[in-house]
Formats: structure tokens, C-alpha cells, sequence
């Protein structure tokens, strides 16, 4: 049978979401809990993959196992394993050709600004103390759906086949003493969103224009975009399935 986890995980102590060498991972402390609980070695897919330091608020993983008794129970036991900044939400039975990361339609992320100096903020926030034209950050954003290439937001090296991504909503919001913008999409590239979010500050700091960022996104150069922003503010905030995969999308 296959099994759906959602989980949430404050990133500072992990080296992202997936295994790696020598490097503490989301992943592999999951998967080691598992396989203990189940008395069976588990292996993990999620449906994306955060860098180091980066945080979910919700995140998914499957994995496939015979029938288990209660998942109330397992839910209840696994967070008893895991460390406090990683929390189960739930376990459910889903298709057995369900993917966590194919059948995802599509992501949402968050970056949280502090535009004032709140000890509160350290480790949840990137503290920006000159003052930011939001209008104009905002009218930028905009221009980001009007492209499908992102390759100049895209870390260098990577491995992916295409830099086609399909952007849904781009937007900046105050909330309450934070600035946060929200971005939605079928698909990200490794790094994307921290460095849109720098090449938008660069606007709401007026060292560069909307027309420059349409230039930026046209070059496919990653040199020629903003600086990538600090890890500690973004948020992968929702993952969104079919209704025949999960029947609640949180």
C-alpha cells in the first residue's frame, strides 16, 4: 500500500529536505524514525526537494508499506521520535500509483522581510532598514507571469531538463509587522524564489527598474539577476494535489 505523510519542519538545523552525505537531513531523520516504528527499512519520496536552512509549513512524502493498523497511532508514535522542530500532521492511504513529487499541480512559497529590528525575527525573517517602495516591488512581480523561462533565477550546475516553470501569482502583502511575498507556481527551479525575491528587493531599493528585471528574465543569466536573500525566510507554505489523491488540500 502507499502512504501520503504531511509533515511541516523548521529548517535551520537541516541541510534541506533530502539525504546527503555526511550532513544532517529531514529526510533521513524520517526515514531512520520509519524504519524503526515499522521494523523495516522505509524509503521516502517528497514532493520537492528545500535547501539548507529553508522551512515548511507543509510538505509531503510517500511511502509504500503493507497494511498498518493505525495511522492515528503511527502519527502519535513518529512524532514521539522526532525531534521538535519536525511535526507529523497526518498519514493517509492514497492510489497505489500516487507520486508525492510528479502529481503535485503545483507550490506555494512564502518569504517573510522585517522592516524593523525584532529579535523575534533572527532566525524566522531577513531584516531589510532602508525603506522599500512595495508599489513598484509588486509592479515587478507582475512581469514575472508573463514568462515561462526562468533560467536566470536558477542555481548553476544543476541537473534539471527544462527551465520552464508556469507562475500562478507573485504578490507582496503587509502582514502585520512583516513584509511577505507569496509566490505560487507548478514548479520551482533549485533557488528560484530566494533569488526572484533579491532581484525584487533591488527594486523596492531602486537600484534597478521593471523593465530591468524583464531584461533579466530575457538574458537567461543567472550574474545578471539579484543576489540570492538568506534561507531563514522562506517558507514552502502548500503543496497542491488531485482531489482522487488527497481529498483535503491544506
Amino acid at each position: 500500500m502507499r502512504y501520503f505523510v504531511a509533515f511541516s519542519y523548521f529548517g535551520q538545523a537541516y541541510h534541506g529536505w533530502q539525504r546527503q552525505p555526511n550532513a544532517s537531513t529531514v529526510q533521513q531523520l524520517m526515514e531512520e524514525s520509519l524504519s524503526t516504528l515499522l521494523k523495516s527499512p522505509i524509503s521516502l519520496v517528497g514532493a520537492g526537494r528545500t535547501d539548507a536552512g529553508v522551512h515548511a509549513k507543509k510538505m509531503y512524502a510517500h511511502f509504500d508499506f503493507h497494511e498498518i493498523n493505525s495511522l492515528t497511532d503511527l502519527t502519535y508514535r513518529l512524532n514521539g521520535f522526532l525531534p521538535e522542530d519536525i511535526a507529523i500532521q497526518k498519514i493517509n492511504v492514497v492510489p497505489e500509483d500516487a507520486h508525492a513529487r510528479f502529481d503535485a499541480v503545483e507550490r506555494t512559497y512564502e518569504y517573510w522581510i522585517a522592516l524593523e529590528k525584532n529579535p523575534f525575527y533572527k532566525d524566522t525573517a531577513h531584516f531589510i532598514k532602508h525603506r522599500l517602495d512595495i508599489p513598484a516591488m509588486n509592479k515587478a512581480a507582475g512581469i514575472l507571469l508573463e514568462h515561462h523561462d526562468f533560467e536566470c533565477f536558477s542555481k548553476s550546475n544543476t541537473d534539471v531538463k527544462t527551465n520552464l516553470c508556469k507562475i500562478k501569482s507573485a504578490t507582496w502583502s503587509l502582514i502585520g509587522d512583516k513584509l511577505v511575498f507569496t509566490i505560487t507556481a507548478d514548479r520551482f527551479l533549485r533557488n528560484m524564489v530566494r533569488a526572484i525575491v533579491g532581484t525584487l528587493l533591488d527594486v523596492g531599493l531602486g537600484k534597478s527598474s521593471s523593465e530591468d528585471v524583464k531584461t533579466i528574465i530575457k538574458s537567461k543569466d543567472r550574474s545578471a539577476a539579484g543576489a540570492s536573500v538568506p534561507a531563514k525566510g522562506l517558507y514552502l507554505t502548500k503543496v497542491l494535489y488531485p482531489s482522487t489523491i488527497l481529498e483535503f488540500n491544506g
